[in-house]
């Protein structure tokens, strides 16, 4: 909706025009949008406060994020968790780990800053706390408005800090596999994806608070993350996704690389430590089931 809202007052006739990626044409969206409201019917993306939208071009096989930051908030957005409570379990679990990663990786990305700190650590208590109610009983609504809240606050921390190269590697999946839910992407990656990061000893600190956000309240080592982030992930019921499930193979791995660092690069610039070719394809490896 605010991808079209912006779309519709430009004066070219190809979307593919304002996009980046790799073949994107990367024209600038520089007049205001149309004004939009936002109703957000799921705790995922937080898109309902942020100034971006996702689309894919199916025939170059990109996924990529579109927007400009001046013009593309909405004037309006309504957080109702009593809209979110028929989302079915597996989807409330995918949506809360994409809005847990959104705050996971702003925290740990070379964009961190004190208000990004205050968004997402607040976020990632509430989806500790709160996400395997919300899945276990979707009519919980004090667990709904928590998630739904953290969902929210991803949004924001979308903006002031931004996604690591995690989001880039997901995309690449999804974009040549459609029917993969991008929440579900996030957690086949995740433990590998974070334990890459914390054997580099980039932020050995942060790490362990998120430990201690998501129940570990005695964390003194970065490994105890992996560990909460796996017996959420047991507790939502999601701990036994493959990508094999979804048609994805070995062999696809390296063209997953080639997509995920051309098409979603300004993600990859997020990390406090360069993710080679190599590294980026292990952690594929490492996930694949």
């Amino acid at each position: 909706a605010k991808v079209m809202a912006a779309f519709a007052v430009m004066p070219g006739d190809d979307l593919w025009d304002y996009a980046p990626g790799a073949t994107g044409r990367r024209k600038p969206l520089d007049i205001p949008s149309l004004p939009t409201i936002m109703i957000t019917t799921s705790a995922g993306t937080g898109s309902e406060v942020d100034s971006w939208g996702v689309i894919t071009n199916p025939k170059t096989r990109e996924k990529v994020g579109i927007g400009r930051v001046r013009h593309m908030f909405p004037v309006y957005a309504i957080v109702d968790p009593e809209l979110m409570v028929t989302v079915p379990p597996k989807f409330t679990a995918y949506q809360g780990f994409d809005a847990l990663f959104h705050n996971m990786e702003g925290y740990i990305s070379n964009a961190a800053n004190f208000m990004g700190d205050m968004i997402q650590e607040s976020a990632m208590e509430k989806i500790g706390a709160y996400l395997e109610r919300a899945v276990k009983d979707g009519s919980d609504l004090e667990a709904r408005a928590n998630v739904a809240y953290a969902n929210t606050m991803g949004g924001y921390s979308m903006i002031i800090t931004g996604t690591t190269s995690e989001h880039g590697m997901e995309h690449a999946m999804s974009a040549y596999h459609t029917a993969l839910p991008h929440g579900a992407g996030l957690i086949m990656i995740s433990l590998e994806y974070f334990r890459y990061f914390i054997q580099k000893h980039v932020c050995d600190e942060r790490f362990v608070r998120m430990a201690r956000a998501l129940g570990r309240r005695d964390a003194e080592k970065p490994e105890e993350l992996l560990d909460a982030l796996a017996d959420l992930q047991r507790a939502c019921g999601v701990d036994d996704l493959k990508m094999s499930d979804y048609g994805i193979t070995l062999e696809e791995l390296p063209k997953f690389v080639q997509n995920a660092k051309t098409v979603m690069a300004p993600q990859f610039t997020k990390d406090r430590y360069p993710m080679t070719d190599e590294d980026c394809e292990e952690i594929y490896r490492r996930s694949f089931r």
